[in-house]
């Protein structure tokens, strides 16, 4: 990797007229007089972060803090990294995430914290504090309108992230079962979005009732604007000592409902559930957008560490092993432009043994599917095959959130 030009993918479709964006790298080998968090914080000088004015600007380090049981997320140090350059350059940096669309650790904002803190983002580790940014059940929010936006008119951000004065992403870049993989979009994108937000994201239709796990609270119905849950199903319900009662369960019109997913957000039950029937072109398109909505109109600088590259997003609660070995570190102005630099070094890297990528590519060679050239080469494709990562590129450049063409200079 010298410092030279880089088109990323061809067919990534990067725009010929587009200016190459800067995109600073540096591997992971140190020496005694220097360590990897050392060289993280050369690199984001190198990479101009020093031109953000940041006295005393509130600064949001937007972070995936590792789903319980999951053991391929970022350390807390690198955090902690990103954290003391903010505080040298005056900035008063919080480290956050919103909450989770699926049920799981990270699904309010006690559980998330609980989480961050079970692994390892404490202010003690960090030297900064964690806010969730949609706040205890995931609904507050801020409606933005994206600037160009083709699928979303107005993307739920959580209300931290988007009070912040400045953004920094940092990125965990790793495979991920439904965009292909996961970068910096993803984690601003779809990790911006609050549970309403993640819904939209996801889902072109609407939540719908589990039964079985209501207990009859209506606690939805009270912040459903539309009008749209009733409660005309009874069903019995258990209690304790094994006495019963009658119970009305809620259930949804699909008529009246808009997807807005303030229920889910609402239910303590874990009763209402998403329907995630988006295509992975359209899922990472509205990926690309709420990017936009996240870093439009203020500053933003991202970072991605290309290491521990599993095949799949932090959000599952174990991790397989890694696809490839472990890269470096990325840092850039430009969104789009760092994610295809990781894309782009992470195909040139040989396919490690005995995992889920060399599984996959032995399973579909056995069943002799018709694979072309880049496809054969195409880690994300063959570890996902359902995925497309390039429509979320594509995406990106065309409504202008950046551009895949970037020159790529290395810092010893």
């Amino acid at each position: 990797m010298g410092n030279e030009i880089e088109t990323g993918s061809a067919s990534a479709g990067g725009h010929a007229s587009a200016e190459p964006a800067p995109v600073f790298f540096t591997d992971l080998r140190t020496h005694g007089r220097e360590s990897q968090l050392d060289k993280l914080k050369r690199l984001m000088r190198h990479a101009g972060i020093d031109k953000i004015d940041f006295e005393n600007k509130y600064v949001a380090i937007k972070i995936h803090f590792g789903e319980p049981g999951n053991l391929s997320f970022l350390r807390p140090n690198y955090a902690k990294a990103v954290a003391d350059v903010v505080k040298e350059l005056g900035g008063r940096p919080f480290l956050t995430d919103c909450n989770t669309l699926y049920v799981g650790g990270r699904k309010n904002a006690l559980d998330h914290i609980d989480s961050a803190y079970e692994n390892g983002f404490t202010p003690f580790s960090t030297g900064c504090h964690v806010i969730i940014a949609d706040g205890l059940k995931g609904t507050d929010e801020v409606e933005v309108p994206v600037e160009g936006g083709e699928y979303v008119r107005s993307a739920k951000i959580g209300r931290a992230l988007r009070d912040a004065d400045i953004v920094i992403s940092l990125t965990h870049f790793k495979g991920h079962e439904q965009a292909g993989f996961g970068g910096c979009m993803k984690n601003l994108g779809m990790g911006g979005g609050s549970r309403a937000g993640k819904m939209e994201q996801h889902a072109a239709g609407k939540p719908s009732v589990s039964s079985a796990g209501c207990i009859g609270c209506r606690a939805c119905a009270r912040v459903c604007a539309f009008d749209a849950i009733s409660f005309t199903e009874t069903r019995e319900r258990a209690l304790a000592g094994g006495a019963t009662r009658q119970i009305q369960v809620a259930g949804i019109d699909q008529t009246r409902c808009v997807g807005c997913g303030r229920c889910i957000g609402a239910c303590n039950q874990d009763a209402i559930v998403p329907d995630y029937d988006q295509a992975a072109a359209v899922l990472n398109c509205k990926i690309a957008e709420y990017t936009k909505a996240v870093v439009q109109d203020r500053p933003s600088f991202h970072i991605s560490l290309a290491l521990d590259i599993s095949p799949n997003c932090d959000c599952h609660s174990e991790n397989d092993t890694p696809i490839v070995g472990d890269i470096g570190m990325f840092a850039s102005f430009d969104p789009v432009a760092i994610d295809q630099a990781c894309i782009d070094a992470v195909l040139a890297q040989p396919a490690l043994p005995d995992t889920v990528l060399t599984e996959m590519r032995d399973i579909l060679e056995a069943t002799g599917a018709d694979l072309d050239e880049e496809r054969s080469h195409d880690h994300f494709f063959m570890t996902h095959p359902d995925t497309d990562w390039r429509s979320c590129i594509e995406h990106a450049e065309r409504i202008g959130l950046g551009t895949s063409r970037y020159e790529l200079i290395e810092v010893k």
